[in-house]
């Protein structure tokens, strides 16, 4: 018996997309076999090119300075004179790569995107551990540097950008307090909640997982427990219980965290992600390396009463990263099974991501995705594109690049993961964004009139969302600043043959979209179209 195409479509229409994928999916493409350096820090700018940087005491990389340049540092002990970059730009269309010049050592540092779209880039060791660096897009520039820019040392901190621009440094070792960058004025502020999340020879609140709540105030996650805090008074306004189970989530442990997508009539919630049990750093170091944590807690962190409500994911996973998705889902990809993060602590790579559906019901949100060949270890990480690929490099899990004679060799490669919804056998669905076009400039609550097409005859109004992400400073599985918005929205209306319009109200205030770039998507049927450049003023 033969089915009507007819029939063929209607079953289709009426199947969700990562359903007809056969329930796992995703597809990887190597892009570049060495880009010269490790992938370590890795940030999407709004001119669609890439920033990497690893760090400057790792001995020469695969990429030469042009024009015969060199850097010369006597506080470096591996290499004083060094004609290498240690950072690079990733040209996303071309597929190419232009390395830069950093002076200080950038290792295990911070960053966020101001709103100008500068990428301003905190910390670092040694000679880098007080320095701010600035990269203004343009297709010629460099890194600029300000070698004393910050008040206090910053080794492992986080950064966040604030309602008003400025952005918040958080932390650091040895560093239980926190500054801004623009000052206002000099110094730093005491943080007592790092003192007590600070676990003696072990700290476990290094990378605090920092996320700008829907009220302008900021819940700090570090070790196992949360706070939310007003940063503009130094006050703790609430204090969450610890995570059941009470092991560990930050470095060394290294789970990661997202800010789940904001809605305008939903409060914000915040999920962690695997990490390392107590006492894995010290059984690693002796040779034992344990099993990951392969739970997650999810919490609304603005209820009356809030609680972590617990899942558990396929596998455990540790130095995971956790990305928004343009329909809204989660990835979590790269990252080991057992063991913890740094120097050789980590084993049993998981290949496999998954993708976590936050609307699903519970018990049915985790679907396990095709696997990587790669092993993305300590010292990788991943961004989101614009045209919904993720990008993923690094893996470095030792002292220097060592290629040879290692478990897991240090690894130049860049590769993309895209997610089922960029089949082309959901082509049928995606939408294509008309108007605006990219990197149009628009204020907070400003109603904007989005014109799409859709091939002919697929329309599902109902299902149509519009949302925007902030792209994020990703590194040591933690995305700073991510955050997306599924914008509330009027009714779609035709314009044209397969061509419709819907108009979307932007957020009201910084405190919900700190100004800046995001990206734009129109999502159909949970398949997303390329996304366009916006910036808020």
């Amino acid at each position: 018996m033969t089915t009507s195409p007819l029939i063929l479509c209607l079953f289709l229409l009426l199947v969700p997309p990562h359903a007809a994928a056969g329930g796992v999916g995703g597809k990887w493409k190597l892009l570049l076999s060495n880009v010269g350096i490790s992938a370590m820090h890795m940030q999407l700018l709004h001119t669609d090119r890439v920033i990497m940087f690893d760090r400057t005491d790792f001995g020469p990389s695969n990429i030469s300075l042009p024009d015969g340049r060199c850097r010369r540092d006597p506080n470096d002990k591996a290499l004083p004179l060094d004609c290498t970059a240690h950072s690079v730009e990733y040209d996303v269309a071309a597929n190419s790569i232009r390395p830069l010049t950093v002076l200080t050592d950038v290792w295990c540092s911070s960053g966020a995107v101001s709103p100008d779209g500068s990428l301003v880039q905190a910390g670092g060791f040694n000679d880098g551990d007080h320095a701010v660096r600035t990269y203004k897009p343009c297709p010629t520039c460099d890194w600029e540097e300000l070698r004393n820019g910050l008040s206090q040392r910053r080794w492992y901190a986080t950064s966040q950008i604030l309602p008003d621009g400025r952005q918040i440094i958080v932390g650091g070792r040895r560093q239980f307090n926190y500054e801004f960058y623009p000052k206002k004025s000099d110094g730093s502020y005491n943080l007592p909640f790092l003192v007590q999340t600070n676990d003696p020879r072990l700290e476990n609140n290094l990378y605090p997982f920092v996320f700008l709540n829907t009220d302008g105030n900021l819940f700090i996650f570090a070790n196992n427990r949360a706070i939310l805090f007003d940063h503009t008074s130094s006050k703790v306004i609430r204090t969450y219980q610890t995570i059941p189970g009470g092991d560990p989530r930050n470095y060394p442990s290294t789970g990661s965290a997202v800010l789940l997508p904001l809605r305008s009539k939903t409060g914000a919630e915040v999920m962690v992600c695997g990490g390392a049990p107590k006492g894995a750093f010290i059984r690693a170091n002796n040779g034992d390396f344990v099993k990951a944590l392969d739970t997650c807690g999810r919490i609304r962190i603005n209820d009356p009463n809030p609680q972590w409500v617990m899942e558990t994911m396929p596998v455990g996973r540790v130095m995971g990263d956790m990305l928004l998705l343009p329909d809204g889902n989660v990835l979590i990809i790269n990252g080991a099974g057992t063991g913890t993060a740094g120097w050789e602590m980590g084993r049993s790579p998981v290949l496999s991501p998954v993708l976590y559906y936050p609307n699903k019901p519970f018990g049915l949100r985790f679907e396990v995705q095709n696997p990587t060949s790669t092993p993305r270890m300590y010292h990788s990480a991943a961004i989101l594109l614009r045209d919904g690929r993720v990008l993923i490099g690094g893996s470095n899990p030792h002292i220097y690049y060592n290629f040879t004679n290692v478990k897991f060799p240090t690894d130049l490669t860049l590769e993309s993961f895209s997610p089922s919804y960029l089949d082309p056998q959901f082509a049928y669905l995606r939408p294509r964004i008309l108007t605006p076009v990219s990197e149009s400039i628009f204020g907070y609550g400003q109603q904007v009139t989005v014109r799409f097409s859709i091939p002919p005859g697929q329309l599902d109004k109902g299902s149509i969302t519009v949302t925007m992400i902030a792209p994020s400073f990703a590194t040591h599985s933690f995305s700073m600043s991510q955050r997306l918005l599924v914008l509330d929205r009027g009714d779609v209306t035709p314009v044209g043959r397969s061509t419709y319009r819907i108009r979307v109200g932007l957020p009201g205030s910084g405190n919900l979209a700190p100004a800046g770039y995001y990206l734009l998507f129109v999502v159909h049927r949970d398949i997303p179209s390329e996304g366009i450049w916006i910036r808020i003023n």
